[in-house]
Parts: structure tokens; C-alpha cells; sequence
């Protein structure tokens, strides 16, 4: 059956789904990495979770991993692509086919699915035995920027990607339901490695708030690395007892240092103000 697919449309298919997926982690990364490490890396840099820079070379090294990455997630991508051609998989092209009430579920299931997923995942390749050779790549960042996102080694890859033909032969699933979770976890993941914390003071805290992640969280695992497992919330290690025994602290030193420094920008131009 897949001779009915030529190797020269796959190949086309293949590079097509690259660029594509490669464009997006550009969109996605390049902007924040731009403003909050280039151009205003003076303004935002109270924001910030380390008070410190990653060297260039740690930089380049997680641009070529996701590079990498990518290529897996494209290959997989194609994948699915041909198994969607000959009928394996349960996505359907006709909207109608299900109701937007469906629709809405399903991508929210994604989300949900994934959550899990990564979490139990995460923490199996922290076990010792295989740690080093699956996800010691993506810790070698202790202070993770935007370019960042995607960097792992190519077994973490597979896995990392493997939710995708995981939710296509699970549940009937529609292609923009999946640019939607796309998207969204594009969108979670890099803020995850930001290094700048933007959500607002007592997040961490609040009765709702509270179970979805921030920059922190994520950015102390980089840093303490056995702890802070989750992906979009933290509903598994709040119910586990894997978050960090400091994150809310940490969380809320971050935001008492913004609160400081705006305090003093203040008091200089009021001063500054009364001595013209």
C-alpha cells in the first residue's frame, strides 16, 4: 500500500512538514528570545528567574538539538500522514462528521492527554538507569531560553513526539484539532523555558491559578532537576508531591524583586523630578 505513495511525494511531504514545523518553532521562539534577550534585556531583566545570562554557546547548542528534534517530529509527522491516507488512523477531513461540541472535546482531551503523558514520561526518563541516555541533553540546560523548547536528544524525541499517533488511533480527531494542541503546547512550551517569569503576583496561590504551571516551575527543574515534572499544569505533582518544596516562594521572590525595582525606578524619578 505504500507504493501507492511515491517516494518522491514523501520525500516532498517530508521536507514540506519540516519547514513548516521549523517556521513555527521560529515564530514561536525567535520574537520572546529577541525582546527579552536582546532588546530589552535590561527592562525585563528583574523578570528574570536566574539573575544571569546563558553563554552563547548553550544557546547554539539548544538551537541545533531542536533543530534535530524537529526533524524527528516531522518524520512522524509523515508517518501518521500515510496512515491517515490508507485508513489506519481515526482522523476525519469531513468537519460535519462530528459536532463542534466534539470538536471542542477532543481538543481538550489532546491537551488533557498530553498533560498526562508528559508527566509520567518525564519522570521515567529521570530514572537513573537511562537518564544519561535520554534526557541528560535537554538539562544541560540549568538556565533555558525560548530556543530551548525542543531540545532533546533523538530517543527523547521519539517520545516526546509519540503522543501524536498516540491520540490518532485513540480517539476520532480532526487536523485543526490538532494545530490547535499544536499551538497551545508551542505556545506552553516556550514560555516554559522563557527564564522570565510573567504571570502576576500570587498565582502560585490563588484556588484556580494555582494548578497551572509558570516559568518558574519548569525553570526550577531545569535548575534542581528531580522535581517539577508537569508540562501545562500542575495537577500531577501537586497530587504526587513532586513540585519543588520552595517553588511558591520562589515564585513569589521573583515578583517581591519586580515589585522592588518598580518601587525604586519610582522614588529615582520623583527625586529626579523635584531636584529639575
Amino acid at each position: 500500500m505504500l507504493s501507492e505513495i511515491s517516494w518522491h511525494d514523501l520525500i516532498v511531504k517530508y521536507g514540506r512538514t519540516y519547514e513548516t514545523i521549523a517556521l513555527r518553532y521560529l515564530l514561536f521562539s525567535g520574537p520572546l528570545f529577541v525582546v527579552f534577550y536582546v532588546w530589552k534585556r535590561r527592562d525585563f531583566f528583574k523578570f528574570k528567574i536566574q539573575q544571569k545570562f546563558p553563554e552563547n554557546k548553550h544557546i547554539i547548542r539548544e538551537i541545533c538539538y531542536s533543530l534535530l528534534s524537529l526533524s524527528i517530529f516531522a518524520l512522524v509527522a509523515t508517518l501518521v500522514f500515510i496512515a491517515r491516507k490508507h485508513g489506519y488512523t481515526k482522523m476525519y477531513t469531513n468537519f460535519s462528521d462530528h459536532s463542534v461540541g466534539y470538536f471542542i472535546f477532543s481538543v481538550v482531551a489532546f491537551i488533557l492527554v498530553h498533560d498526562t503523558y508528559f508527566y509520567w514520561t518525564h519522570r521515567a526518563m529521570h530514572w537513573k538507569k537511562i537518564y544519561r541516555y535520554v534526557h541528560k541533553v535537554h538539562h544541560m540546560s540549568t538556565d533555558p531560553t525560548p530556543w530551548a523548547a525542543f531540545a532533546f536528544h533523538p530517543l527523547e524525541a521519539i517520545v516526546e513526539v509519540g503522543i501524536l499517533p498516540l491520540m490518532v488511533f485513540l480517539i476520532p480527531i480532526h487536523p485543526l484539532a490538532i494545530l490547535c494542541w499544536v499551538l497551545y503546547q508551542s505556545g506552553m512550551n516556550v514560555l516554559g523555558h522563557l527564564g522570565f517569569e510573567l504571570f502576576p503576583t500570587g498565582f502560585v496561590g490563588g484556588t484556580i491559578t494555582k494548578w497551572h504551571n509558570t516559568s518558574t516551575h519548569h525553570n526550577m527543574h531545569h535548575r534542581f532537576v528531580n522535581c517539577n515534572y508537569g508540562l501545562y499544569y500542575n495537577f500531577w505533582d501537586r497530587i504526587l508531591g513532586t513540585n519543588h518544596v520552595h517553588y511558591e516562594q520562589e515564585f513569589e521572590k521573583v515578583k517581591t524583586r519586580v515589585k522592588d525595582a518598580r518601587e525604586t525606578a519610582t522614588e529615582q524619578e520623583l527625586t529626579e523630578s523635584m531636584a529639575n
